[in-house]
């Protein structure tokens, strides 16, 4: 009924009533509707990064390709290492495995029930038992269902235990952040409902650059981590990508641009935002703006951070979440340095 409810409006709107009406009847009442407003969405145009040439031979990649080389170096690295989640095997919605059961076999990637708190309280077992869990949440905003077994359980196992054992093998991935067409259940940025919680570390790449390499370090690392991908960017971002693995380090935030009147702070896709309206700025108003991009939210680099604020030469802008913020303004009290939030409105 409402496929059909739609096509009749849209058939409506077009000017088509005219052939309907002369059936008579109920028809005949029936005029064209108004055209439905246009709705605007945000803009950004992606950015690539420069050719690396410290990791040997690249290869043009999007983003989700990135991904994808990540988790094959790391399952032919790793003879532990195993991938699960809805629709892994066959490649997943967003393609990121592609072939990589075909290649490693059904009993390192594998198909789990639809259930969140299933996956990740299978990923923490894995992880206790030694193995290299790596573990997948089909969207960022079907994460909640997990939220006790993140935080209750894996943030907590190596405290809980006095350090006798721990998951710190535990890597979760999630499609994060809008697209334009997700409506409310796929398009949520759900890292600040996290990022209050020691014992885990939480990463936002910008590029497949910084994917690929932010994601290796995730697997690597002794702490559970959670890697979330901003799907927009898993075909719209393509740039040249090392083939052989390589490590970004985590908890280091990138100057990506220096400037002496405004900092920009922001992570995932929103540096690429940031990039224009930093150009926009100087431009439009010679305003000079130093962007950078936090890329990992918990544990935040707050030294590259904090030096700006210190140093007192430019204003400072936060383009995400209060956390952060909160933190940020603290420092700042006794500094010349006037601070502005950029974030979702708080809305009762």
């Amino acid at each position: 009924m409402a496929a059909a409810g739609l096509a009749l409006r849209g058939a409506l709107a077009s000017g088509a009533a005219v052939a309907v009406r002369r059936r008579g009847g109920l028809w005949s009442c029936l005029s064209p509707l108004p055209a439905a407003p246009r709705r605007s969405a945000a803009h950004f145009a992606f950015q690539p990064d420069p050719a690396p040439s410290a990791y040997g031979q690249t290869q043009k990649m999007n983003l989700f390709q990135s991904i994808t080389s990540a988790l094959d170096n790391a399952l032919a690295k790793d003879p532990t290492a195993v991938i699960f989640g809805e629709d892994v095997a066959f490649g997943g919605v967003f393609r990121c495995t592609v072939g990589l059961r075909d290649k490693y076999g059904k009993d390192r990637v594998f198909n789990t029930p639809l259930c969140e708190q299933g996956i990740v309280g299978f990923g923490i077992g894995v992880a206790v038992a030694g193995a290299t869990a790596i573990a997948e949440i089909q969207f960022a905003d079907y994460i909640f269902p997990a939220f006790d077994q993140i935080v209750n359980e894996a943030a907590k196992y190596r405290y809980r235990s006095g350090d006798l054992f721990n998951c710190g093998n535990l890597t979760i991935r999630a499609p994060w952040g809008c697209v334009g067409h997700g409506a409310l259940y796929h398009s949520q940025s759900p890292e600040a409902f996290f990022a209050h919680c020691p014992g885990i570390k939480i990463v936002i790449p910008r590029s497949p650059l910084q994917a690929k390499g932010l994601l290796l370090s995730c697997i690597e690392d002794k702490n559970p981590c959670i890697f979330f991908e901003p799907k927009i960017l898993y075909r719209a971002a393509v740039e040249q990508v090392p083939v052989e693995p390589y490590n970004i380090p985590l908890s280091q935030a990138e100057v990506l641009q220096t400037g002496s009147d405004v900092t920009l702070v922001a992570w995932g896709t929103q540096v690429h935002v940031i990039k224009e309206v930093a150009a926009m700025a100087q431009e439009k108003l010679g305003v000079s703006c130093e962007v950078i991009d936090l890329r990992t939210i918990l544990p935040w680099d707050t030294e590259t951070v904090c030096k700006v604020l210190l140093n007192g030469s430019t204003a400072f802008c936060c383009v995400g979440h209060s956390s952060q913020f909160r933190i940020i303004s603290k420092l700042a009290e006794g500094t010349l340095c006037p601070l502005i939030q950029v974030t979702d409105e708080y809305v009762e």
